[in-house]
């Protein structure tokens, strides 16, 4: 079965399926949501090679382009060909933890999913459901790399575990992950559906102060290791994160992941949309998406990347935007911004149900035909 039909018959039927009764629609989606996946990952798309103005080198790693997927959509090592197949500049698995986890369920639906289509946006209370860390890097190890197209992990601990266990683990992991020679790695301090999304700046200086010394110091390899804060970080902070990063030898900075801030982007949800809007923040909690975390991702990265620029650190050290990303103009935006790379979710799925297996293809298009080339 081709996926591309299923999301423009999914396009057709969205707009009146999420007004259904609210507990109906979120059961509905939470179910086809799973079953799409299972096909897109099965799926061989026509190659598409991205215009060689959109490469950028990052870490000596060659990007094909600056936008790829963020973790979540492939947790267990799933996609990669798919993603390649399509243009993906690069692809993310995860997040994994310790321990395989099977994820939320509650009031009949599992992995609680909803989708907002007037608003762009979409809410998950998906609980990291993943196969675990070991799993999954046996499955990283075993795929066939397609030049341009690099594999990064995302990893967080396992939110059974605390302590110096927790911090052992995470170690270990990051271990595995580099003996399964991903390219990069993606420390997710920001799960709102594992309760990382507002991490203590106490608790997080600790943790990632032993990864540094654990790890990061005794790197064989060039392996960067990316950290992940939530887009509901507030602005003030942001210096004091990327000065803590540098300093503890870390390679970049993503803002960010979903957001927990409903009250504050309900304005911005569309009426038709707010009925499965309130039902779902308020029987689930989960994290937001989509267009709703625009500007929160831009400013975010955006601080990030200036702050960097100024400081002109003596080690490569990056800016990543997640939140939002689904045209050309928001990859115009980054770049004017100095953030290095871009990370879409639900911007990815609304375009695909357009665009289908071109939709880095149609991407990059309108990116040249608005006269756009990352600098």
């Amino acid at each position: 079965m081709n996926a591309s039909f299923l999301a423009r018959l999914d396009s057709l039927v969205r707009p009146f399926a999420v007004r259904l009764p609210a507990p109906l629609a979120v059961r509905l989606y939470s179910q086809a949501r799973k079953v799409f996946l299972h096909v897109l990952v099965n799926n061989r798309p026509v190659v598409f090679e991205p215009p060689a103005e959109y490469q950028r080198v990052l870490w000596g790693i060659p990007f094909r382009s600056p936008v790829f997927n963020a973790a979540g959509m492939y947790k267990n090592g799933e996609g990669y060909e798919v993603s390649a197949r399509q243009g993906a500049g690069a692809y993310l698995a995860g997040t994994t933890t310790t321990f395989a986890r099977t994820g939320n369920t509650k009031a009949g639906a599992k992995l609680p999913f909803a989708p907002y289509p007037t608003s762009g946006a979409a809410s998950n209370w998906l609980g990291l459901p993943n196969k675990g860390h070991a799993e999954v890097a046996r499955r990283l190890a075993a795929l066939g790399r397609i030049n341009g197209c690099p594999v990064g992990i995302s990893i967080m601990g396992a939110p059974e575990s605390s302590g110096k266990k927790a911090l052992e683990e995470l170690a270990d992991a990051m271990a595995l992950f580099d003996k399964a020679r991903v390219d990069f790695i993606e420390l997710n301090e920001s799960c709102p559906n594992a309760g990382h999304a507002h991490a203590d700046m106490q608790d997080l200086a600790e943790r990632l102060e032993y990864l540094s010394t654990a790890v990061l110091r005794r790197r064989q390899r060039p392996l960067p290791v990316v950290v992940k804060f939530s887009t509901d970080t507030q602005p003030g902070q942001v210096q004091a994160l990327v000065d803590m990063l540098l300093t503890l030898h870390y390679d970049g900075i993503n803002f960010g992941n979903t957001s927990t801030a409903y009250a504050r982007h309900r304005a911005e949800v569309a009426s038709a949309d707010r009925p499965l809007y309130d039902y779902f923040t308020s029987t689930f909690g989960g994290g937001l998406s989509g267009r709703l975390l625009k500007a929160d991702s831009l400013r975010l990265a955006s601080m990030a990347a200036s702050y960097v620029a100024e400081k002109q650190p003596n080690r490569e050290f990056h800016s990543i935007r997640t939140g939002g990303i689904e045209s050309a103009a928001d990859l115009a935006e980054s770049d004017r911004a100095g953030i290095s790379l871009n990370q879409w979710y639900t911007g990815y799925f609304e375009r695909f149900s357009r665009d289908g297996h071109n939709v880095y293809r149609a991407l990059l298009r309108e990116a040249q035909a608005a006269g756009f080339a990352p600098s």
